[in-house]
């Protein structure tokens, strides 16, 4: 019949207690001292009277959890105090702490009946009083009509607290779930994104690998004849070897990531494409409304294949968010070279939506160009520019010669 949401916890449990020893030492104390001048007389504490405030007062313990039934033992031992003729002015904030855990904590049915008990209880005990004490000043209609209504209003401060508590957990449930959405959507996305990194890697090994086969059978014809000549074809085929191996491992610290599909090995192969494209997707991009430019600085120098791919897609996956998300704008491609990292930086001066892909919710490209950034090293900056607009910033660093 109680039908409470939830049990409490340890610093309810505590308050419920400590409420409750307050309410019993004081109902106790009430019941062998308490005099009024309403003209009634009350019958001196005995062990039946303390018997009766601790039947109405210890079940406050377990308020939340039987909320009705602690309701309805509340007002039951009131009315037997009344009918004993206890002082026990203590009876009536105990129904009131009834009336408001049944509002706050029980079901409607379960806390519509305890509230018609207290009720009843309420105007049963004024009843009484007036039966047997009918010179006792204050003890008429308008006492029970003030009675009922302030059980009333006590019960339905409860409900309003209890709608409230469940509308907030329904808030978090669903807060949650949508995290939890989130969380799968994004971890999805990132295995999508390995696969497609893996088989990228994939093809720059087996480029590296046709070169050196290909270095191995001409140093092999000229080896009598321009020994010299072989032995530079042989370095060459050892710096692409090293470059090759590199590469295999970031395939290998791809794939290890829980989750990741296989790669397929039937899957449709294409050249890959590198920094040397980049008029190509310029020039589509041009074409779909998005002014471009692109800048060098610095002395250009020739990439790794892995980083040549990567500075690429981070450009391409920037350009592209620019022409989704930022609205009339231009943008600007910096390629930064030093001796030792590429910083690729890709700026508009937009004012729509894509300011909001930097924060929490970052789009699924943005998260695969980060984990591209991170393969080789690199750090990836995303966020708005001040006065206005969007950047994307990639340093990546590049630790062995292109060949």
């Amino acid at each position: 019949m109680s039908g409470s949401i939830a049990l409490p916890r340890p610093g309810r449990w505590l308050f419920d207690v400590t409420l409750t020893v307050v309410l019993l030492v004081s109902g106790i104390v009430a019941l062998f001292v308490y005099t009024d001048d309403t003209g009634v007389v009350y019958r001196d504490g005995d062990g039946l009277g303390v018997l009766l405030v601790v039947a109405g007062t210890a079940p406050l313990v377990v308020r939340r959890r039987n909320a009705a039934t602690v309701a309805l033992l509340t007002a039951a031992a009131a009315v037997l105090l009344t009918v004993w003729d206890y002082g026990a002015p203590i009876a009536v904030v105990t129904m009131l702490i009834g009336a408001y855990s049944a509002g706050a904590y029980a079901s409607f049915a379960s806390a519509m009946a305890a509230l018609a008990g207290l009720v009843a209880a309420a105007i049963g005990s004024l009843t009484i009083t007036q039966i047997r004490f009918p010179d006792a000043v204050g003890v008429d209609l308008s006492a029970a009509v003030f009675s009922t209504l302030g059980f009333v209003g006590v019960w339905g401060i409860g409900r309003a607290v209890r709608g409230r508590r469940f509308y907030t957990s329904q808030l978090e449930d669903r807060a949650d779930r949508l995290e939890r959405t989130r969380a799968a959507e994004v971890r999805a996305a990132l295995a999508e994104e390995r696969a497609r990194i893996a088989r990228e890697l994939h093809d720059v090994v087996a480029h590296h690998v046709a070169v050196m086969t290909v270095q191995a059978g001409g140093a092999r014809r000229t080896l009598r004849r321009d020994p010299d000549g072989s032995i530079e074809a042989m370095e060459q085929i050892e710096s692409t070897g090293r470059i090759a191996l590199a590469e295999m491992r970031r395939i290998v610290g791809v794939l290890r990531e829980p989750g990741t599909p296989s790669v397929t090995p039937a899957a449709v192969r294409t050249p890959q494409p590198g920094l040397g494209d980049l008029d190509d997707l310029v020039h589509k991009l041009q074409d779909a409304g998005l002014p471009v430019d692109v800048r060098v600085e610095g002395q250009a120098v020739g990439l790794p294949v892995g980083v040549d791919l990567t500075a690429f897609r981070v450009v391409q996956e920037a350009l592209t968010n620019t022409l989704k998300h930022a609205g009339p704008t231009r943008a600007v491609v910096t390629l930064n070279y030093s001796p030792d990292e590429l910083v690729v930086q890709v700026a508009d001066e937009g004012h729509g939506l894509a300011a909001a892909l930097g924060g929490d919710r970052q789009g699924h490209g943005l998260l695969g160009m980060r984990e591209r950034v991170a393969l080789y090293g690199g750090s990836l900056h995303v966020g708005p520019r001040d006065g206005g607009g969007f950047e994307v910033r990639a340093h990546l660093p590049y630790d062995q010669v292109a060949v």
